[in-house]
């Protein structure tokens, strides 16, 4: 067995110490992983090692990593080559541990285990590693197995180290009770940066987790809405990506980490999280008139009642001895101007693009129209909340509803300003409070400029206004069709509404259409000229 010089465990303190440093900055776990195999092979002059992982739902150890210098191996991790060796079961059949193999007791005992020669007689069965042997032309010797649990006593992976060399002759030799120690400490260094690295992986996974509780609330409240935080975080993602692949232009210098997406893909998810407060009436508003119900149907009652009123004040006269005839068709002219104005009123409960003036004023006289109701009160036919529902000149909402649907974006901003976020995700409620802003300083909720907003707050205002566009699952619209959408916002980037610099890398690079088909209907996507759309230059 050979001894140590002193410089020898001077060099293993400083790879030790180097280990240590670099495991706090690798972030990938099977690079990590790779590193701490390939520093305990190298610390003992090993002529092979394999990293064992818990697999098959913790009833198995599966080969992760396996490299060996005299076979010229590099199998698992950075290699990219599969490991096609049968897993070592943890348990036997009749479900009590599996003690016979070396890994599997190392891994259920928590012990080092270091054999100096396995083909000599031993309590534990090597008949798979011999099936490898005489399978690759190889002689394994000796080997150290070193479990690693996390600190609840949680199994990570096995390492195991085959054939110490001697650094002089090369040949094959025992494992020192030094070189075990090394590897035991390098394990416990490991053990830490694992654990680390699953329990951020965990309360990242839970973050999330959580961001989608919250949409799953929007939506099981609004399922309208579901469509749209789904796919508005898709989309800015695009978009961003491709300002990111942009090499000149004023964005030429915009750069992503992987942890800028993450954090800009949070915020996207989170970017509607404050219509969890907003009326379910108000979001869902699919009519003018609607609140819980659509109350066109209570107006259309009261016709049927003056429909029914005329019809007998018409037999009473008639019996009373007026001209039939006379009576009757002043009855039909009766009924057909109530029909008229009824269906009028049912089509101006629907919301439009624009209800013309003329219109808003035949509401007015109708609702000046004098009726007896259920209570026996004569009443204007038209309440003044029915008259000013009926009159909103675009879409379905009165200004009192939609600065309750504006709200919802200063919920967001005060429910995630609120919260203690870390200092990598820092930006959430910048990117995510930001999709209502404007250009020029006339938006909502803070009335910022352009030169005050972060680009990636102006990717998702871009990717909001866009997906509500083209979204053909709301209630109180058709889903408009690309060519449509693509007049709109290039508008918006002429009015100062949305930053024209963004715009031109949105249909430069077809972010739009990769978008349209992966998420769109096909008949929503028609034929598009871009040489034809408002602010942009091909």
């Amino acid at each position: 067995m050979e001894q140590l010089t002193p410089t020898q465990i001077a060099q293993r303190l400083e790879q030790l110490t180097e280990l240590s440093v670099a495991l706090g900055d690798i972030r990938d776990i099977d690079l990590l992983l790779e590193r701490i195999l390939l520093v305990a092979k190298s610390m003992t002059n090993a002529d092979g090692a394999t990293l064992y992982r818990p697999c098959e739902a913790g009833k198995a150890l599966c080969f992760h990593i396996s490299v060996n210098d005299s076979l010229g191996m590099h199998l698992g991790g950075s290699s990219g080559q599969a490991i096609n060796i049968p897993p070592v079961p943890l348990f036997r059949a009749d479900g009590e541990k599996n003690l016979e193999a070396v890994a599997a007791w190392s891994a259920h005992a928590n012990q080092s285990v270091n054999i100096e020669d396995v083909y000599a007689p031993s309590e534990f069965n090597f008949s798979g590693m011999r099936r490898f042997d005489e399978q690759f032309g190889y002689h394994s010797q000796s080997f150290l197995t070193v479990p690693m649990h996390d600190h609840e006593g949680e199994l990570l992976g096995v390492l195991q180290l085959i054939n110490a060399k001697n650094a002089a002759s090369g040949g094959i030799v025992a494992f020192s009770a030094t070189d075990q120690r090394f590897i035991e400490a390098l394990a416990a260094q490991a053990d830490v940066a694992l654990t680390n690295q699953r329990l951020i992986a965990q309360l990242e996974e839970l973050l999330e987790s959580l961001v989608n509780l919250i949409n799953i609330g929007i939506d099981e409240k609004s399922p309208y809405t579901g469509r749209h935080c789904q796919f508005v975080p898709v989309l800015t993602m695009m978009l961003a990506e491709a300002v990111h692949d942009t090499q000149q232009g004023p964005l030429a210098a915009f750069r992503m980490t992987d942890g800028d997406r993450k954090e800009l893909w949070l915020a996207g998810l989170l970017h509607d999280c404050g219509k969890i407060t907003t009326p379910v009436h108000v979001v869902d508003k699919a009519t003018k008139l609607q609140t819980i119900y659509d109350r066109i149907g209570v107006i259309d009652t009261r016709y049927e009642v003056l429909m029914r009123d005329a019809e007998i004040r018409a037999l009473r006269n008639e019996l009373a001895g007026g001209e039939a005839e006379a009576i009757r068709d002043r009855l039909q002219k009766e009924l057909s101007t109530l029909r008229d104005e009824r269906d009028f009123l049912r089509h101006a409960n629907i919301g439009g693009e624009g209800m013309k003036p003329e219109d808003q004023e035949r509401v007015h006289q109708i609702a000046a129209r004098r009726w007896t109701g259920p209570d026996g009160v004569e009443q204007a036919f038209l309440s003044e909340e029915e008259v000013l529902n009926l009159t909103i000149r675009f879409g379905t909402l009165t200004d009192e509803e939609r600065k309750i649907i504006n709200n919802h974006i200063v919920m967001t901003v005060r429910m995630l300003e609120s919260l203690p976020w870390p200092k990598h995700l820092q930006n959430v409620p910048e990117y995510a409070g930001g999709h209502h802003e404007r250009m020029d300083g006339k938006g909502y909720p803070k009335g910022l400029r352009k030169e005050e907003m972060s680009v990636p707050a102006r990717v998702m205002a871009i990717a909001d206004i866009f997906e509500a566009l083209t979204a053909r699952d709301r209630p109180y619209k058709k889903g408009k069709t690309l060519s449509e959408s693509l007049d709109i916002l290039g508008k918006f980037s002429l009015n100062g509404h949305i930053d024209p610099d963004l715009f031109d890398i949105f249909i430069r690079k077809k972010v739009y259409l990769e978008f349209a088909g992966k998420h769109m209907h096909p008949r929503q996507i028609d034929a598009i000229d871009e040489s034809r759309i408002p602010g942009y230059t091909p």
